[in-house]
């Protein structure tokens, strides 16, 4: 018989792996509580199996308990869970932030659970596209051995492939994660209001950047980024980054900010690439540097 699983707080992540968990028999899937009853139908619905529950003192014994609130809810959470569900000595407690270590389940540990953290380096923007695109994740792993024991080969029936790392590293981890991730996202938000502004329709502009986007991201996987790096700076024409930056200074303060901050490691890889001028790299990373009128 599997291991029985519990959830509290099953957002995209917690369904997308309990209904991988579910649907492969790896574990059970036992009490979901996804902070109101409606919300744990829902979830319940969707995983295709498991019991909602309104509240964690509602929810019965199992053999491990994710815990897949919003970040910041985690440690309330692990507190609720010892102070009134029922909790025992040897469960397994663990959560799936990649931006926080398995420190934060620490009223579990005194309780005698042993912690562990499993971060998919992955978007769960849609639980039903995750459920499809699951295999092949990576997933950062730390805590205790006994629970590691247990949930890297949970995760690996499921198609991930579990690294380890080290817990006093993942603020700088999930950070890099972010940047390569969410901001990539909010980079091209940038780009899309910058041709909004050049009078080009942000429909029309999305589709005809898509191409390029696409190219360049396999040019970086393949070639790295010194060698994918293309354009202006690499170049070394500094009158064009002279006159973009003015533009943009014009259009949106914050634009210009990120167009200068990125400009700057782009002189850096541009050095390493070796086709521009270094004369005219310092030029440009001199311009790029200015304070702002």
């Amino acid at each position: 018989m599997p291991n029985k699983l519990n959830i509290i707080g099953c957002g995209r992540l917690g369904r997308t792996l309990a209904r991988l968990w579910g649907d492969a028999g790896v574990f059970e899937i036992g009490d979901i509580n996804d902070h109101t009853l409606d919300k744990s139908h829902a979830a319940v619905a969707f995983i295709g199996g498991g019991r909602a529950c309104g509240h964690t003192a509602d929810m019965r014994a199992a053999d491990l308990w994710l815990l897949a609130p919003p970040d910041d809810r985690i440690a309330v959470c692990c507190e609720e869970l010892v102070a009134s569900a029922p909790l025992a000595a040897g469960n397994i407690v663990f959560h799936c932030s990649g931006a926080l270590s398995s420190t934060v389940l620490s009223t579990a540990a005194a309780r005698g659970a042993t912690v562990a953290s499993v971060h998919p380096l992955k978007t769960f923007a849609d639980a039903s596209a995750a459920v499809l695109t699951f295999n092949g994740s990576r997933c950062a792993a730390e805590g205790d051995a006994a629970a590691l024991s247990v949930l890297q080969p949970a995760f690996e029936r499921i198609g991930a492939q579990v690294f380890a790392i080290n817990a006093l590293a993942k603020t700088l981890y999930h950070a890099a994660s972010v940047m390569m991730c969410n901001y990539l996202t909010a980079l091209l938000e940038t780009g899309a209001r910058s041709f909004e502004a050049a009078g080009l329709p942000r429909d029309e502009a999305m589709r005809m950047v898509e191409p390029l986007v696409r190219e360049t991201l396999d040019n970086v996987f393949a070639m790295g980024p010194a060698r994918a790096l293309t354009g202006p700076i690499v170049r070394g024409d500094v009158e064009v980054v002279r006159r973009q930056v003015e533009a943009l200074t014009v259009l949106d303060p914050h634009v210009a900010e990120v167009y200068r901050s990125l400009g700057v490691i782009a002189t850096q890889l541009a050095a390493a690439q070796g086709a521009a001028k270094p004369a005219a790299l310092a030029a440009i990373e001199a311009l790029l540097q200015r304070p702002r009128a």
